[in-house]
């Protein structure tokens, strides 16, 4: 009997990689989502055990999300020739008609924290400049300031007839597994105190503005679980902690840190992805990525680069169908089907183990009990490939896009090559100082399985997929453009240094 996943019709996704990791929360959402579990779990962070049901009551901040996104008319209202007392006037008579009046109250605390309308409205677009997605069109309820403080958290809102409700769209619950991840992970608690050193610091001269905005915290009514994740323990969440120590022990200001953690986030988090694909599948091999190092010739890596990201990008979809048809290779399967009522012990063995077929079947579904077991595993894979296919199955091509992994630049096709600013988190995250140039490759093929350079696919060179010179060739383009981005220094034409530019500990500010 596998844990049962409430909420959805049948679990197969589930019990791969949890509930749930989904393609539209992209790594930055997650990460807001996670320090929101984070916020709420301050006095311990990231210190709940395995068998610990994690819980947190997550900020709505519904004012401050108004004055900043619901708030069309402060430039035009700043602009006009009139006193400051109109000003206020006319703003705040225009804002309360497309309030939701959950707000809170009247508005007039704004008038005592700032000395004129000027200030509050430059005060607005500052906090709005910095926002994620800013311009995207996503509704006003779903758009996220940047995380200044503990006051600038806060969850996914729907506003609708019936009033508000948390939406799981853009705040799926990744965020929530990422914070079980670490939990999970060696030196999890540490990182934890880290983090709410470095991020929660309510004195913050930014995190103060948006205090001043919102007023007092407002909170979800009840407290919530955290989503499912299966493995009580995972190599890739030790090495996301590992990550996460080393990018907050850089000498850079948090704010110029949280880009990387973000960036760092999503690539373990896919890895994870990948990973647990290939162990559903059975395939021991680790997770090959090859990439290719963008330049102005085009290189014999591209097709290869192309290749290899099309077959993590199937990777996923052959886990759903090796989990449903995995069922057949159980010995309680064989023990079913000599029983006296084979189909009937199929069926629940199955239910058992996917909560599929439903015990009270709809008016509308098939008779499930008197099918046969080949038939409902039949029906379930399709019906799980077909789930699949709409978001979880998406999640390697939104993911690598969104984190800088992928690229469709000079190309016809997606293929993986790494952009400036994935590079530089590689660099953040595994170099203490300085490292070898060759030793550097070696070890983000190890951590994160990159190929590069002829040493990492000297295999690939073997098999005849790519001839030696290409992969020289590749990893001569990597030296250029970390050159280039001031993280590698040649000391001669065999000898170079990849350095990193944040080396000194210490706590920034």
């Amino acid at each position: 009997m596998t844990e049962r996943i409430d909420g959805v019709d049948f679990a197969v996704d589930e019990h791969i990689w949890g509930h749930r990791l989904y393609d539209e929360q992209l790594p930055h959402l997650a990460v807001l989502e996670f320090l929101g579990v984070l916020a709420s779990n301050a006095d311990k962070p990231l210190a709940a055990s395995v068998d610990e049901k994690v819980r947190y009551k997550p900020q709505r901040q519904i004012r401050l999300r108004s004055l900043l996104f619901n708030n069309p008319y402060v430039e035009a209202i700043r602009a006009r020739a009139v006193p400051d007392a109109d000003k206020w006037s006319a703003w705040s008579e225009a804002f309360v008609v497309d309030a939701t009046g959950l707000e809170g109250g009247n508005l007039e605390y704004l008038r005592a924290a700032f000395s004129c309308f000027d200030d509050f409205a430059k005060a607005i677009e500052l906090l709005r400049s910095s926002a994620f997605e800013v311009r995207s069109n996503k509704r006003w309820s779903s758009k996220f300031v940047f995380p200044f403080g503990p006051d600038a958290l806060y969850e996914d809102l729907r506003f609708g007839p019936n009033g508000v409700s948390n939406d799981r769209r853009f705040f799926a619950r990744t965020g929530e597994l990422l914070y079980l991840m670490l939990c999970r992970a060696k030196g999890g608690p540490e990182l934890g105190k880290a983090l709410v050193s470095r991020l929660f610091d309510p004195s913050a001269p930014m995190n103060r503005l948006v205090r001043v905005l919102q007023g007092q915290p407002q909170r979800a009514e009840t407290e919530r679980d955290t989503g499912y994740l299966p493995p009580a323990s995972h190599p890739r969440f030790d090495q996301l902690c590992a990550d996460w120590t080393a990018i907050l022990s850089r000498d850079m200001p948090i704010y110029d840190a949280l880009e990387h953690l973000i960036a760092s986030a999503g690539l373990n988090l896919l890895l994870y992805f990948l990973e647990r694909g290939k162990e559903q599948t059975g395939d021991t091999e680790s997770v090959e990525i090859t990439c290719e190092i963008v330049s102005r010739e085009r290189t014999k890596v591209r097709a290869l680069s192309g290749e290899s990201y099309q077959a993590n990008q199937a990777l996923s979809v052959r886990a759903v169908r090796s989990a449903v048809e995995g069922v057949r290779l159980m010995p309680e399967w064989a023990a079913a089907l000599a029983s006296e009522d084979p189909s009937g012990e199929c069926g629940s063995l199955m239910r058992s183990r996917f909560q599929w077929p439903p015990a009270a079947p709809e008016a509308e579904d098939p008779d499930f009990s008197r099918m046969s077991g080949d038939e409902l595993v039949k029906r379930l894979a399709e019906k799980a490939e077909s789930r699949h296919a709409q978001h979880v199955g998406k999640i390697h091509m939104a993911w690598s896009r969104a984190i800088g992994l992928s690229s469709r630049r000079l190309s016809r096709r997606t293929r993986y090559a790494p952009n400036d600013r994935l590079l530089k988190t590689l660099v953040i995250s595994v170099v203490d100082e300085r490292m070898q140039f060759d030793e550097f490759l070696h070890e983000i093929r190890s951590r994160y399985g990159f190929v590069i350079g002829d040493a990492e696919g000297a295999h690939l060179v073997k098999a005849k997929l790519v001839d030696q010179e290409a992969l020289s060739e590749n990893r001569a383009n990597l030296e250029a453009r970390l050159v280039g981005l001031g993280l590698v220094r040649r000391l001669s034409d065999s000898c170079s240094f990849v350095e990193n530019p944040f080396v000194n500990k210490g706590e920034a500010a």
